[in-house]
Formats: C-alpha cells, structure tokens, sequence
C-alpha cells in the first residue's frame, strides 16, 4: 500500500509506460485546490472589475487607461490560466494532448502581451515626464489603440511560430502517458529570452531610471525655489504626471519581481523539451502578478474605487452613477490626486 510520499501512476493501467505523480493527503489536496481557485476566481472578477470600469466611463477613456485596460485584458485571461494549472498540482496530466497545447499557447500568448504592454506603459509614462509639453500630440487614444493590437497581434504570430512544432505534433514529446511537456528549440529559446525578457526588462529599467532622474531633479528645484514664472504651467502638469508614473511605476516594479524568476530559471536550466510541472512555482509566481495588479488599483487609484462601489452597488445600471464618477474623477484630476 502505497504512502503519501511515494510515486505512484497516473494511469495505472498503462504500467510503465504512464508518468508518476507524488501522492498527497487528502487536507494537503483539498487546501491546494482551494487555495488556487481562491486565486483563479479573485483574478478573474477584479480585472473583470478594472475591465468594466476603465470601458464603461468614457472620463476614463484616455490612451493611459487603455493601456491598463490591455493589461486587464491579458491578466483576466490568465485567471484561466490558473485553472489548468489546477490539474497539474500532482504532476499529471489527464486532459489530453490538444488541450495541453492551447494551455501552452495561451500561457505563452497572455503574458507576452502582458509583457509588451508594460513596455508601453514605460513609454507612456517617459513622455509624459520627460516631455509633457508635447504629450498630448504624441501619445493619441488611436496610437495607443494602434500599439495595442500590434502587441497582442504581434504576440500571436510570434508565440503561434515558437510553438509551431508543438502545434503540428501535439503531445509527441511527452515522456509517458499523462505528462504536458512543451518544446522549445534552442534558437527559439534564445529568441524568446531576449525579445520576452532581455530587450523588454532593458527598455522598462532604462526608461523608468530616466523618469526617476526628472522627478528627483524636479523635486530638488522645488526646494530651492529656483522656479521660472514662465514654466510653472509645465511643472503642475509634470507632477500630476510624476504621481501617475509613481503609481504606474509600483505596477511595473512588481511585474519585474514576478517575471525575472521564471527566465532564471529558464537560464540555468537550458532549453529544449520542459515538463510544465517542474515550473509550477515560478510560473505560478507570474501568473500572481494578474491577481496583484488590480489589488494594487484598488490603493493607489481612488477613481478605481469608487467605480467598483458603483458596480457592487449596481448603480451602474442608471445615469446617476455616470455622472457622480465623472464628477468625482474631475475634482480627481484638478486636484492633482488621480
């Protein structure tokens, strides 16, 4: 009789030929399901939150907003995500070879979206800072909407060629029966290291580290009361801006510590064919940050808040509401706390 420590199979009947999984308790068990669909469901409903608030005021349709809205967008996705993965918490896998590349697909799509649209916030959040004068001629509603599609259209095309061998061959390079192995070719994991991770984290650090210079060298001319009467329009406008970058940039920060592990890991381990159970915990730990970025709404945006209240409450559904946020936003905004 076996233990909860020893190995046993996945598929018994298949006998040598199915993979082993490591028995738990039964308390072990149920607290892990609970514990991610806990996770799964949260993730789901508040950036269903931040979905329905950022698309249903119009006060809040600016090309900023809509950059949050992609990044809802792909972090609501990944709520499902999670749901997969719930199958492989004892390492085995029984929904079949095709299901096992649509996860594959779809963990590599969403969060290579997710990816590229934190870079265009770091872009955003540059221009703003560091040239504000001419923010609103450069970063459009359309740009922004324009960039957008090309993130998520350029990470499908892009993810669809990476995995193309494992799109053709689903399930063909699994070890044993109930395994979801995924295969990457060296080049093509070389390729996903810089254009996923490499380039991306280079271009988010550089541009945040230039935003921060202008915020420190602001705040030092401040003090000193060295103010030119002529630029003080442009200075209000610098620190609503640098309260957004502030707030944007704790979003981008966390996106980092959640990423950086999983190509880490990545790189010390090599490339070629990879069982997604034994990158459960780094994975997992990215795929957290879509439950985090909305959390992280909830404190530093008031505007965030107040819409969920209207949408819990359901006023919603009348004029009343409409106009109260956007009311409230407006006093946001001239007030600089937005």
């Amino acid at each position: 009789m076996s233990t909860p420590d020893e190995a046993e199979l996945c598929y018994p009947h298949l006998g040598n030929s199915s993979c082993r999984r490591i028995v738990r308790s039964h308390s072990v068990s149920v607290l892990l399901h609970i514990i991610l669909s806990s996770i799964s469901v949260l993730t789901v409903t508040l950036n269903l939150l931040v979905i329905i608030s950022i698309s249903h005021f119009r006060k809040l349709h600016t090309p900023t907003n809509f950059l949050l809205l992609s990044l809802a967008v792909s972090d609501f996705s990944v709520g499902f995500v999670w749901v997969f993965m719930i199958f492989l918490i004892n390492g085995c896998w029984f929904l079949g070879a095709g299901w096992c590349v649509f996860n594959a697909f779809l963990s590599y799509v969403v969060p290579s979206a997710s990816i590229g649209t934190v870079v265009l916030i770091s872009v955003d959040r540059y221009v703003a800072v560091c040239d504000p004068m001419h923010y609103q001629t450069k970063v459009t509603k359309n740009r922004a909407n324009i960039c957008i599609v090309l993130c998520w259209v350029g990470s499908t095309v892009y993810h669809t060629v990476i995995l193309k061998d494992n799109i053709e061959n689903p399930g063909g390079f699994d070890s044993c029966a109930g395994e979801c192995a995924l295969y990457l070719p060296p080049f093509a994991g070389v390729i996903d290291l810089i254009f996923s991770f490499i380039i991306p984290f280079s271009i988010i650090v550089v541009l945040y580290v230039r935003v921060f210079i202008v915020a420190v060298s602001q705040a030092q001319a401040m003090r000193s009361h060295v103010t030119v009467v002529t630029l003080q329009s442009s200075q209000k406008v610098n620190r609503s801006e640098l309260k957004a970058a502030r707030a944007l940039g704790v979003v981008v920060v966390v996106f980092l510590m959640c990423l950086t592990p999983l190509y880490i890991v990545s790189l010390t381990t090599g490339f070629g064919v990879k069982s997604t159970s034994s990158y459960i915990f780094v994975i997992g730990l990215f795929y957290f940050n879509s439950l985090l970025n909305p959390v992280i709404y909830v404190f530093l945006y008031p505007w965030f808040r107040k819409c969920v209240k209207c949408v819990f409450s359901l006023q919603i559904l009348n004029g009343c509401c409409v106009s109260n946020v956007f009311n409230y936003i407006l006093h946001c905004f001239t007030f600089n706390r937005v």
